[in-house]
């Protein structure tokens, strides 16, 4: 892996995030990890994603917090809704966000992180 920060973003009590952080924890990959809930979200930071990942695989449609935003917001979403929705409540991204310095990578896999992780 080169010298490049590997930023975590997430919340810390996401089952999903916890084993991204053990995994890199126990492949000794040196990382930050930003907590959506603590240390808020910049518009330009979720703006950027949405332009590079898209805001449909952004939105995490299976989570509680999901099923929380009516109806009437669920229906018809569009990518400047969705931003204003994720902005307002972080909980509805998908987790982790692997932010490598090079890409950004949804969701967790052991194999994905080996991939863009290395050896």
């Amino acid at each position: 892996m080169n010298s490049a920060v590997v930023t975590l973003y997430g919340i810390p009590n996401c089952d999903t995030v916890k084993k991204a952080r053990a995994w890199l924890a126990g492949h000794g990959i040196d990382y930050r990890f930003h907590d959506f809930k603590r240390d808020g979200l910049p518009e330009t930071l979720l703006r950027a994603w949405v332009a590079e990942l898209g805001w449909e695989a952004l939105i995490n449609r299976q989570g509680t917090t999901w099923r929380k935003v009516p109806p009437e917001q669920r229906d018809g979403l569009d990518e400047d809704g969705a931003i204003r929705l994720m902005l307002a409540s972080p909980s509805l991204i998908r987790r982790p966000v692997l932010d490598t310095g090079k890409g950004r990578h949804l969701g967790f896999s052991e194999s994905r992180y080996q991939e863009v992780l290395g050896p």
